[in-house]
């Protein structure tokens, strides 16, 4: 059974798309990043991100990690917001009931894009 499976699917992606971006919406240490952005096409592309990293349906059809996150980079994009983005994913999955194990799962998927999402290969 895949990650995506095993999180409840595309319902759960769905209801953890939106409670993670009201979470980052109201941390200051984040939120300008998302100033102008179109959060109703964001959360779209999320989810289908989401989704294809989890096991589930690819229906992604974004740019790559690294050439969509580059103005952000430019903007100051670091570390420490990264770990805030993952800090607000893990605690929406706590949230939402999703074992320990599968938060460490989620995490260890983010980990492994931290590099090309802060331009760094």
């Amino acid at each position: 059974m895949s990650l995506y499976q095993d999180l409840g699917g595309a319902p759960a992606v769905d209801a953890a798309v939106e409670i993670f971006y009201r979470k980052v919406l109201s941390d200051d240490r984040i939120a300008h990043f998302f100033d102008t952005v179109d959060m109703e096409r964001q959360a779209a592309k999320q989810k289908a991100f989401l989704t294809m990293v989890f096991g589930g349906p690819n229906n992604y059809t974004g740019r790559d990690m690294a050439t969509a996150h580059a103005s952000l980079v430019a903007r100051g994009l670091n570390d420490s917001h990264f770990d805030a983005v993952v800090e607000n994913l893990s605690a929406t999955l706590s949230e939402l009931g999703v074992p320990n194990e599968k938060i460490g799962e989620v995490a260890a998927i983010a980990a492994s894009v931290r590099d090309p999402i802060l331009g760094r290969g």
